[in-house]
């Protein structure tokens, strides 16, 4: 097996050949120009080759020199990534969060973490595929479910879940608020993919004659089309807890629904701590709070 080359060499010859100049390499390494040149001829006494042509204002490569430059900065730089990718940039921080949370929770609450921690880089991945902590290289999490998530991860409680029914005011205007179940029963229901209706209204002992209603991939679209009037949307109080204080929804009904669905930050279990990590977790939880 070929002894590899002396690494000191090899980095000065990395970054000599990225400028064709030893003064700027070693101004980059932090050390003498005559240092640069002497471990770059400690490399060529190693090859047994001439990696430079030395001329009287900087450098030219060699043939071989050339070909072995190439193949040496991509090995520093495949270097460079695994290091990133075991050492993550502290100062970001990934979060996976269905559309719903996003739209209707975390971007109206953005400009006060902004505002907090302003040297944080805080990306957000809206789907509602279940991401991996691996795979998808997130950090932090919003689940709706009911723990253990998992040996690997701690779980922090962020809101119950205690699902509410909400109108614009122009659905329900002329009706007295809350709205007798006879009332209830009539208005058009505004349905998403949890498909909540059945059990609320069985819960509350109301009987359905506003017909089937309109049909949503997503809760956000249902609140969206609630708010324009389009029928009633039943959801989480948390996510439209500004809406109804503006009064651009009304909850129309004191029945609530509770379930094992609470919603849960997520964040990977590790020894080494990232603080950007930690200041985001922190944030959630005393935004939930309030």
């Amino acid at each position: 097996m070929s002894q590899l080359p002396p690494l000191n060499g090899l980095r000065a010859f990395e970054m000599a050949g990225r400028s064709l100049n030893f003064r700027a390499a070693a101004d980059e390494l932090g050390v003498t120009q005559g240092a640069v040149a002497q471990q770059v001829r400690q490399l060529e006494a190693h090859l047994g080759l001439q990696l430079f042509e030395r001329l009287p204002k900087g450098l030219a490569f060699t043939s071989p020199g050339r070909t072995y430059h190439v193949n040496v900065a991509a090995a520093f730089e495949a270097l460079r990534d695994a290091t990133d990718h075991l050492m993550p940039d502290s100062g970001k921080v990934l979060v996976s969060v269905t559309p719903t949370f996003a739209a209707k929770w975390l971007i109206p609450n953005l400009p006060d973490f902004s505002a907090k921690h302003p040297e944080i880089d805080l990306s957000i991945l809206a789907t509602e595929k279940v991401s991996s902590f691996h795979g998808d290289a997130i950090d932090l999490a919003v689940r709706q479910g009911e723990p253990p998530f998992g040996a690997s991860l701690d779980a922090h409680l962020l809101f119950r879940q205690e699902v509410v029914a909400v109108a614009a005011p122009s659905l329900v205007e002329g009706e007295i608020i809350p709205v007798s179940a006879d009332a209830m029963s009539c208005l058009p229901k505004l349905h998403d993919t949890h498909d909540l209706w059945p059990e609320f209204l069985r819960l509350n002992n109301i009987e359905d004659k506003g017909g089937h209603g309109l049909r949503l991939s997503q809760t956000s679209l249902a609140v969206d089309a609630a708010l324009l009037g389009q029928g009633v949307a039943l959801v989480s109080r948390f996510l439209v807890t500004a809406e109804i204080a503006a009064k651009r929804l009304i909850q129309i009904t004191p029945d609530t629904m509770s379930g094992r669905q609470d919603f849960y930050l997520l964040a990977k279990r590790k020894s080494r701590h990232n603080p950007a990590v930690d200041a985001a977790i922190t944030w959630f939880l005393a935004q939930a709070e309030r």
